[in-house]
């Protein structure tokens, strides 16, 4: 039976020198006894799947509203497409998986209904208080809101996690993120985030057309879209459009991909990156 410390052992191993290991992580800030045989990483992404939070991002939207169908992404499905795209590309890089899915399956917990509408007008009502900021609001749901232990409200979530769901904001009320020292937080992070965007514009192309807002003319002038539209043009002849888009929407995930990957790669190089320390500088 595999254990917790022979994961850790893989990780050193299997993973990049400048990746975050679980066994590395700056720790939680309440202590609390090792799991047997998961990571600390793992604990977190257990912790954060298992949230009321969680579960209510099925019924909150970015851009429909959710009466409108069933078709159209939801915060919860948006932040299944984060996670998936995240650990492909950690998993091609030598980067912890565990870590990036964990910080994108908590990334949007603190989005309000309705979308960015919503946001905004939170923030107005709320001015005279410090206004609403959904990054803030989901740090202070996996500190304080989600009451499931009795030795600590919140997640008790490790260092590594919580600075990733901050997008590495300072927050002076948050001991934790407030490492000055610190310039950028961990690749798997920095992933995550990126992954939050090619995800995003990715479903916003398939719901976008789905749904009639996008111009097919319009798009059709844009080169990642036409370039692609084109290459299976030429492959299928007469291909039904449903099912044509698909297939453009996922190439250009994947080319997106192939990009961020190769750039990454190069400035690793360029930079010299070998520890997290110089991810951080």
């Amino acid at each position: 039976m595999i254990k917790r410390q022979d994961l850790e052992k893989i990780e050193t191993h299997s993973l990049a020198s400048y990746a975050m290991k679980s066994g590395e992580s700056k720790g939680r800030q309440h202590k609390e006894k090792e799991h047997l045989y998961r990571t600390r990483f793992q604990r977190d992404r257990d912790r954060i799947i298992h949230t009321s939070a969680f579960r209510r991002l099925e019924y909150k939207t970015q851009v429909f509203v959710y009466h409108e169908g069933d078709y159209y992404r939801t915060r919860l499905t948006h932040s299944l497409e984060v996670a998936q795209i995240a650990r492909s590309i950690c998993k091609s890089l030598q980067l912890n998986e565990d870590l990036t899915e964990a910080v994108s399956l908590s990334h949007d917990l603190g989005h309000p209904p309705f979308g960015h509408t919503g946001q905004k007008v939170l923030n107005r009502l709320m001015k005279d208080h410090g206004g609403f900021e959904h990054n803030k609001q989901s740090l202070r749901i996996v500190k304080l809101l989600e009451k499931r232990y009795p030795e600590f409200d919140g997640l008790n979530l490790t260092w590594e996690v919580m600075e990733g769901i901050s997008k590495h904001s300072q927050d002076e009320e948050n001991p934790i993120t407030s490492d000055k020292a610190v310039r950028f937080p961990s690749l798997e992070a920095q992933v995550a985030d990126c992954a939050d965007g090619i995800a995003y514009n990715a479903h916003d192309l398939d719901d976008g057309i789905t749904s009639n807002l996008l111009d097919l003319g319009q798009l059709r002038r844009v080169a990642l879209w036409k370039e692609n539209e084109k290459r299976f043009d030429e492959q299928y002849t007469g291909l039904d459009f449903k099912l044509k888009k698909y297939q453009v929407v996922r190439s250009i995930i994947n080319e997106v991909i192939s990009d961020f990957r190769q750039a990454t790669w190069k400035n690793l190089k360029q930079y010299q990156v070998g520890t997290v320390d110089d991810v951080r500088r």
